[in-house]
C-alpha cells in the first residue's frame, strides 16, 4: 500500500497515544476504591450509555458478527435480533433497580459484594464464589479480545500475529492499569461513537460503489451457499434451512446480558436517576443501529469485496478489508481509513479494559479485601487491582497466542457461562422476595457448571452435549440456574425480616 500504510500507521499512533493519555490523566482522580472502580458514582447518561455499550460489543461486533453473515449470510442475524432484545431488556428491567438495590445494600461496588450483601451472607461463600466464576469466563472473554486485536495488526500491517497480539495487549493493558473506571468509561465513550460511525459510513460507501442493482448478482456470483435467495434469508444457515433449535440458541445470546458484570456495573455508576432514563435511550438506539449494519456488513462486504473471497476463519476480517478496498483504491484517502480502522480496534479496546478492570475488582475487591485481609485500606486494594489486571492480561494473553483462535467461539464460551452463572441470580435478586442465600448459590453453581460440562465434556462418542444437540450453552444453563435458584430457595428457609424489609425499601422506590 506504499504511503497509504504510512497514514494509517500515522492514525493508529495518534489514537493509541490518546487512549494512554487518557489513562495518564484519570490516574491523578484515583483517591479510593470506590473512585477506581465505580468512578464514585459519577457518571452521566451519554458516557454510561456509550461506555455500556461499547464494553459489551467488542471486536465480536465489528469482526465475528459480519464474519458470520458473510460466510452463511442473513440467517445468522438471530443472534443480533436475540441481543437486540436482551439489550432493551436490560436497560428497561434491570439498570434502574440494580442501581437502587446496590446503594441499599451497603453501597455495594462490584456485583459479588452485591450479591454478599443482598442475601446477607456471613460466610462470604457467595462473595468466592461469584469471583471465581468471573474471573475464570473473563480470562476467555479477555482473550477473544486479545485475538481480536492481533488479527486486526496482522491483517492490516502484515506484523506476525504474536508480535500485533502484544502491541495490542500493552495498550489496553496500560490506560486500564493506570486510570481505573473512570479512564474506561471514557476511553470507551470515545470508542463506542467511532464505531457506530464507522459502521454506518464503511457500508454505505461500498454499497454505493457496488451499486443497489448489482449486490444480487454479485453474491450469486461469489459462490454464496443457497445462491443469493437463501444468503438473504433469515431461515437459511447457508446449508439449509434453519431448525427451531437453531433460532432459539442464537436468540438466547440476549439472555445473556442480565450476567455480564463489566454491563452491570455501568448501572451501578451513574450519577443519579435521571441520567440513568437518558442512558437508556441512547443505549438502545446505539445497539438497533450498530447491530443492523454489523449484518449489513457482512451482505455488502460479499458483494463488495469480490472476486477476493474469505475462508479459511479469514471471513472475520472482512470489514478490515473493505476498509482498506474503499479507502486506499476507491477514494483514496489512507488516514480516513486508518482512522475507521482505529474504530475495530476500539470495538477490541472498549471490552477487553472493562473485563480486566471487573476481574481485578473480583481479586483485590471481593476476595482480597473481603476474604484474606478484611482490614485492608483502600491504598493496598488498589495496589492489589493494579497487580491482578497485570497478572489476567498476560493470561489472556497465553490463552490468545493461538492464531487460528476463533473470536465468535471464545466470545460464545464466555458470554454462556457469565450469562448463565449471573443472569438468573441478578434476575430473582431484583424481582423475586423469596429468592435466599442458598438459591443464589445454588444459581451460580448450577448456571457455570451447566457451561463447563455442556461445552466442555465429551459424553457422547467423543463429542460435547452441545455439538450433539447443536443447542447453545446459554439456553440450557439460564434455565437450569433459574429452576436451581426456585427449587432451592423453596426447599430452604425464607429471608430474614431485614433482607424482607430492604427488598421492599427498593421496590417502593421507583
Amino acid at each position: 500500500m506504499g504511503n497509504s500504510l504510512i497514514w494509517i500507521i500515522v492514525a493508529f499512533a495518534l489514537y493509541l497515544l490518546m487512549m494512554i493519555a487518557i489513562g495518564a490523566v484519570y490516574a491523578k482522580k484515583n483517591n479510593s476504591a470506590e473512585d477506581y472502580f465505580l468512578g464514585g458514582r459519577q457518571l452521566n447518561g451519554f458516557v454510561a450509555a456509550l461506555s455500556a455499550q461499547a464494553s459489551d460489543m467488542s471486536g465480536w461486533l465489528l469482526m465475528g458478527l459480519p464474519g458470520s453473515v458473510y460466510a452463511l449470510g442473513t440467517g445468522q442475524s438471530w443472534i443480533a435480533i436475540g441481543l437486540f432484545i436482551g439489550t432493551v431488556c436490560n436497560w428497561l428491567f434491570i439498570s434502574g433497580k440494580l442501581r437502587r438495590y446496590t446503594i441499599r445494600a451497603n453501597n455495594s461496588l462490584t456485583l459479588p459484594t452485591y450479591f454478599e450483601n443482598r442475601f446477607h451472607d456471613k460466610k462470604r461463600i457467595l462473595l468466592l464464589i461469584s469471583s471465581i466464576t468471573i474471573v475464570i469466563f473473563f480470562l476467555v472473554y479477555t482473550a477473544s479480545a486479545l485475538a481480536a486485536g492481533g488479527k486486526l495488526f496482522h491483517s492490516v500491517f502484515g506484523l506476525d500475529y504474536r508480535m500485533a497480539l502484544t502491541i495490542g495487549a500493552i495498550v489496553i493493558l496500560l490506560y486500564t492499569f493506570m486510570g481505573g473506571f473512570l479512564a474506561v468509561c471514557v476511553t470507551d465513550f470515545i470508542q463506542g461513537n467511532l464505531m457506530l460511525i464507522g459502521l454506518l459510513v464503511v457500508p454505505l460507501a461500498a454499497w454505493g460503489i457496488v451499486g443497489t442493482g448489482n449486490v444480487a448478482n454479485l453474491l450469486e456470483s461469489s459462490g454464496a451457499v443457497g445462491g443469493a435467495a437463501g444468503f438473504l434469508s433469515l431461515v437459511n444457515d447457508g446449508t439449509g434451512t434453519y431448525s427451531a433449535v437453531d433460532i432459539i440458541s442464537q436468540l438466547a445470546w440476549g439472555l445473556g446480558y442480565c450476567g455480564m458484570p463489566h454491563i452491570l456495573v455501568r448501572f451501578m455508576a451513574v450519577r443519579d436517576e435521571k441520567e440513568l432514563k437518558k442512558s437508556k435511550g441512547i443505549a438502545i438506539g446505539w445497539v438497533a443501529l450498530s447491530l443492523f449494519f454489523a449484518v449489513i456488513i457482512g451482505v455488502i462486504g460479499r458483494a463488495y469485496l469480490y472476486p477476493e473471497l474469505l475462508t479459511d476463519g479469514a471471513e472475520e476480517n472482512v470489514f478490515i478489508h473493505m476498509i482498506i478496498k474503499l479507502f486506499t483504491q476507491d477514494v483514496k484517502a489512507p488516514i480516513i481509513g486508518g482512522i475507521f480502522l482505529c474504530g475495530i480496534l476500539a470495538a477490541i479496546m472498549s471490552t477487553a479494559d472493562s473485563q480486566l478492570l471487573v476481574s481485578a475488582s473480583s481479586m483485590a475487591e471481593d476476595i482480597f479485601k473481603g476474604v484474606v485481609k478484611k482490614d485492608a485500606d483502600d491504598k493496598t486494594v488498589l495496589r492489589i487491582s493494579r497487580i491482578t489486571v497485570l497478572v489476567i492480561a498476560v493470561l489472556a494473553y497465553i490463552i490468545a497466542l493461538n492464531p487460528n483462535s476463533s473470536i465468535m467461539g471464545l466470545v460464545s464460551n464466555a458470554w454462556a457461562g457469565l450469562g448463565s452463572a449471573f443472569g438468573p441470580t441478578v434476575l430473582m435478586s431484583l424481582y423475586w422476595r423469596r429468592t435466599n442465600l442458598q438459591g443464589a448459590v445454588a444459581g451460580i453453581a448450577v448456571g457455570a457448571l451447566t457451561v463447563i460440562v455442556w461445552d466442555y465434556i465429551p459424553f457422547v462418542s467423543g463429542q460435547t452435549l452441545g455439538a450433539v444437540t447443536g443447542l447453545y450453552s446459554l439456553a440450557v444453563g439460564f434455565a437450569l440456574s433459574l429452576a436451581a435458584i426456585v427449587a432451592v430457595s423453596l426447599l430452604t428457609p425464607a429471608p430474614d425480616a431485614e433482607m424482607l424489609r430492604e427488598f421492599d425499601d427498593v421496590k417502593m422506590k421507583k
